[in-house]
């Protein structure tokens, strides 16, 4: 799967997607063949972290 290159566009695809298809980031990168700690940075840089008790980055 593509996944959009501006962290924006990116947080709101992989938040919508653990929202509504996958219950943690491992489990959607390991399906979706992603690299999660690529992803973990790219939003990082941007302000946003993965929270795992919710289930999205904020």
């Amino acid at each position: 799967m593509n996944m959009p290159n501006d962290p924006i566009m990116l947080m709101s695809v992989i938040n919508t997607k653990l929202r509504d298809e996958y219950s943690s980031l491992e489990e959607l990168c390991r399906s979706l063949c992603l690299d999660k700690e690529e992803i973990v940075e790219k939003l990082e840089k941007v302000g946003f972290k993965y929270e795992p008790e919710s289930n999205q980055f904020r």
